[in-house]
């Protein structure tokens, strides 16, 4: 049995103890916040809010164990098969939102929980059409779930496919079948967060990050892996003057300006930071 006081001091480890308290309290109990602050020492509990609290004290993560998170306005289902959404990406969310134009096709490479795809079309219901590409089947029928949670399942095209591999064949194929009139298939706008740390630092990542799935994290030797697959095998699949956006981890803003540059047939390059002043998300336009 916990109070909201005694539930506060019992995380008091965690990042944010009293609204962690609220959560699992509501989430398990049904207990409001305004109740919970109105009498923080009336007891709740049950056999569910007793094991989320062992579990949560070994440093599993919050949203795993409420099975759902918010990001940008909407609610998404969150399993260990997926990366926990966080509001850095929103970035990347806003960079697409104001360069999507009416009737745009998208895509959304290594959608994961589908957070990026779903936020894209639930803000913006004249996007026609967005394709989320994953590996992994458990986590595409996430994204599907989220998509059509949300409202936006019939705008969301899940593609399973190794970007790395033949994800760019599968993808135009499947955008081919999806919208025969346009003939060549050309998107408006590729967006991204795919893997980027490096695989050496993967040991090191804080402890939160060690139960969310690896393949999601691990972008190769020197972290670059998947953006060299984007920019040198999708980077056709775009219009000319269409717009390709990613997520990028720190300090690499600079590498993927040289790869833009090796790769050939980008433009207009922008680097915008996340709230931290980070550099978090890089826009190219495609020339060609």
């Amino acid at each position: 049995m916990y109070s909201y006081a005694s539930l506060c001091r019992a995380l008091a480890a965690t990042d944010a103890p009293q609204e962690e308290a609220c959560l699992l309290l509501a989430h398990f109990c049904g207990v409001g916040r305004a109740e919970l602050l109105c009498d923080r020492d009336r007891l709740y509990g049950n056999d569910a809010l007793d094991a989320a609290v062992r579990q949560r004290l070994t440093g599993y993560p919050l949203q795993y164990i409420l099975g759902e998170w918010y990001f940008f306005g909407c609610q998404f289902r969150v399993s260990p098969a997926c990366l926990i959404p966080r509001p850095d990406t929103e970035v990347l969310v806003e960079a697409g939102l104001e360069r999507a134009e009416k009737g745009a096709v998208v895509a959304d490479l290594c959608t994961g929980s589908g957070c990026i795809a779903t936020a894209l079309l639930v803000s913006r219901p004249d996007i026609a059409l967005c394709a989320g590409l994953e590996l992994f089947p458990e986590t595409l029928a996430l994204a599907q779930e989220n998509a059509a949670r949300n409202g936006v399942g019939d705008r969301f095209l899940p593609i399973c496919a190794d970007l790395l591999t033949d994800g760019a064949d599968r993808l135009h194929a499947a955008l081919r079948g999806r919208l025969p009139e346009r003939q060549d298939a050309r998107l408006d706008m590729i967006l991204s967060n795919p893997p980027y740390i490096r695989r050496a630092e993967l040991p090191g990542l804080a402890q939160e990050l060690a139960y969310e799935p690896r393949a999601a994290l691990d972008g190769g030797e020197d972290g670059l892996t998947f953006y060299r697959a984007i920019l040198n095998r999708f980077g056709v699949l775009l219009r000319p003057g269409g717009w390709l956006l990613l997520e990028i981890g720190c300090g690499q803003a600079n590498d993927l300006l040289r790869l833009a540059g090796e790769a050939g047939g980008w433009t207009d390059a922008e680097v915008r930071q996340d709230l931290g002043g980070r550099d978090r998300v890089i826009c190219l336009r495609r020339t060609v």
